[in-house]
C-alpha cells in the first residue's frame, strides 16, 4: 500500500493484450465482500478515491477501482471500435479472475452501472449487491446528447485552476451546489500532467463511439439486464438536475426491483458525486444488507 495515496496500482493483461490499471485500496484477504467500482464513460477509478478509502478502513474491505482502457493509466486501444461495452466486459471478467474475485457488491456510475447490469445478465453469482449511480435501464437521449457535445472537446487549460472554470461554465446548472474545491477535484480528475502540459485523462477517440450513436431513434430498454439484479440489494441514485436518468425510470426501477432502493441526490446532475460522509452512508448500509445475505 502506498502510504502517500493510499492505494495499490496494480496492472493486468486484457485478452488482446492491452495493459489495464487497477487501484487496490485495503487488504487482499479482508474477510468481507470485496468492493469493486466501475467509472462513467470518459472517468477514471479517481473518482471513487473518497469512498474507496472509507469502504476499505471501515471493513476492513478489499476494493478494487477500474480504469477502463483508453482511460486513467490503462492503455489506450489501438483500434477505437475497441471501446465497445462488450470488449470492457471482457476486460472486467479478465480482471475479476486475475484478482480472485469471484463475487462482490459493484459500484457503477453512468456507463459502469451499464456494466453492472451486462455482468449480471452474464454471471449473476459474481454480483451480491449493486449500487448504480445515475443510470438505469432506460437512458434519456437528451444526456448523450450533452456529453457526445464535450467529451474529447474540451479546450486545453493551462492550470487545473483553469480547467475548473472550463467545468464550471459547462456544468455549473447540472451542480449548482459545487463550490470552488469541488470543480478543481473534478479538473484534476478530467486532466492529468503530461509532458508538460495538461491533456484529458482518456483516449480523445471515444467520442468517435458517441458520434456513431443514432440519437433520433429510440434508444433500446435495457430492463432484462436490471431484472438480472433482481436476487441481489440494490442502491439506485440519480442527481436531481440529471438529464441521463429520467425521474420516473428512477420510480420504476423501484417498483420493479423487491428490493431496489432509490436516493435523489439533491443540487446534483450527472452523475452525482459519491465522496460525501451521506453518500458513503448510504452505500455503506446497502453493503452491509448485501453481506448479511451472503453470510
Amino acid at each position: 500500500m502506498n502510504s502517500d495515496t493510499g492505494f495499490r496500482s496494480l496492472f493486468f493483461s486484457a485478452r488482446d493484450g492491452l495493459k489495464l490499471h487497477v487501484r487496490e485500496y485495503g487488504p487482499q484477504a479482508a474477510p468481507n465482500l470485496p468492493i469493486v467500482c466501475l467509472p462513467g464513460l470518459a472517468r477514471t477509478s479517481a473518482d471513487f478515491h473518497e469512498l474507496a478509502l472509507a469502504l476499505a478502513e471501515d471493513g476492513p474491505r478489499r476494493v478494487l477501482a477500474l480504469d477502463y482502457r483508453g482511460r486513467g493509466r490503462s492503455d489506450y486501444a489501438k483500434d477505437w471500435h475497441d471501446y465497445d461495452i462488450r470488449v470492457e466486459l471482457d476486460d472486467l471478467m479478465q480482471v475479476l479472475a486475475a484478482t480472485g474475485v469471484e463475487d462482490g457488491v459493484f459500484v457503477g456510475t453512468s456507463r459502469g452501472g451499464l456494466l453492472t447490469m451486462a455482468l449480471a445478465a452474464a454471471r449473476p453469482a459474481a454480483i451480491r449487491g449493486a449500487i448504480l449511480n445515475d443510470v438505469g435501464p432506460v437512458i434519456d437521449a437528451r444526456g448523450l446528447l450533452r456529453i457526445r457535445g464535450y467529451v474529447g472537446k474540451l479546450p486545453t487549460p493551462r492550470s487545473f485552476a483553469e480547467g475548473a472554470e472550463i467545468l464550471k461554465r459547462l456544468s455549473d446548472q447540472q451542480f449548482p451546489i459545487f463550490g470552488e474545491a469541488e470543480w478543481e477535484i473534478m479538473a484534476r480528475r478530467t486532466w492529468t500532467e503530461r509532458n508538460g502540459g495538461l491533456v484529458p485523462d482518456y483516449d480523445p477517440r471515444l467520442l468517435k463511439t458517441l458520434e456513431e450513436l443514432d440519437l433520433e431513434a429510440p434508444l433500446p430498454e435495457l430492463w432484462p439486464y436490471f431484472a438480472a439484479l433482481n436476487h441481489v440489494p440494490v442502491l439506485a441514485i440519480r442527481g436531481e438536475n440529471s438529464d441521463l436518468l429520467a425521474e420516473k425510470t428512477l420510480e420504476e426501477m423501484g417498483q420493479r426491483h423487491p428490493r431496489c432502493e432509490t436516493f435523489t441526490a439533491p443540487g446534483q446532475g450527472h452523475a452525482p458525486l459519491l465522496g460525501s460522509k451521506d453518500m458513503i452512508r448510504r452505500i455503506g448500509k446497502l453493503i452491509a444488507k448485501a453481506e448479511k445475505q451472503a453470510g
